[in-house]
């Protein structure tokens, strides 16, 4: 019974994937940020875009 505890205290397999799925909910939400941060000028830029249109089509 003690050898079973004594080996699963020393068993580090477990931490590693768990770092790794860490890093990648960082790396995520970084990304998400980024979108975030982007989207309203994105949105801007179309939406003019889209008024320079129909003012030249209609002109």
């Amino acid at each position: 019974m003690f050898r079973v505890f004594n080996k699963l205290r020393t068993d580090n397999r477990g931490g590693t994937a768990i770092e790794y799925g860490l890093i990648c909910a960082l790396i995520f939400l970084g990304l998400v940020a980024a979108v975030r941060g982007v989207s309203s000028e994105t949105a801007e830029m179309w939406t003019t875009i889209s008024t320079e249109y129909s003012d030249a089509v209609n002109e």
